[in-house]
């Protein structure tokens, strides 16, 4: 075999063996990809129930109620179209209040309530950190210098 079909073959190997790399690793993230709702898009086109989503929009006033287990919460996301009832277990984000926006990450049960597994509260654009409410302009410049 001459030296030119050697590395002909070595290529196509390569090539191959590249490919299957790339396959595999489409399979395996296949079933970790999670896929972002909003109200009126999953309950158009609802997921598989066993299928893990996120979903996002805004929590609505008024719909945050804790159940008797005390760790339990029961809330509604809207997005100004629709309505998706919420149920959570575990410890919420200080960040989660009425009004504000949320990503719920979970799966959406049969009868229409998304049981979420994880809560991501989100906050405006207006946020500032609860230490540096108090502080002044240049401390706070002061602070945001130190932390580059």
């Amino acid at each position: 075999m001459k030296a030119k079909h050697q590395r002909l073959v070595l290529i196509v190997i390569a090539l191959a063996a590249l490919i299957a790399a790339v396959l595999l690793a489409i399979w395996g993230l296949r079933s970790q990809a999670s896929y972002f709702y909003v109200p009126s898009e999953i309950l158009a086109s609802r997921p598989d129930p066993d299928r893990g989503v996120r979903l996002g929009g805004m929590v609505e006033r008024g719909s945050i109620k804790t159940e008797p287990d005390g760790v339990t919460i029961a809330f509604v996301v809207q997005d100004g179209k629709a309505r998706v009832p919420v149920r959570f277990r575990g410890i919420v984000p200080s960040l989660f209040v009425e009004g504000s926006g949320v990503v719920a990450e979970g799966k959406l049960a049969r009868d229409g309530t998304f049981i979420a597994d994880n809560l991501l509260a989100k906050h405006d654009e207006r946020y500032v950190p609860r230490e540096m409410k108090e502080m002044t302009e240049a401390q706070a410049r002061q602070v945001v210098a130190e932390t580059k």
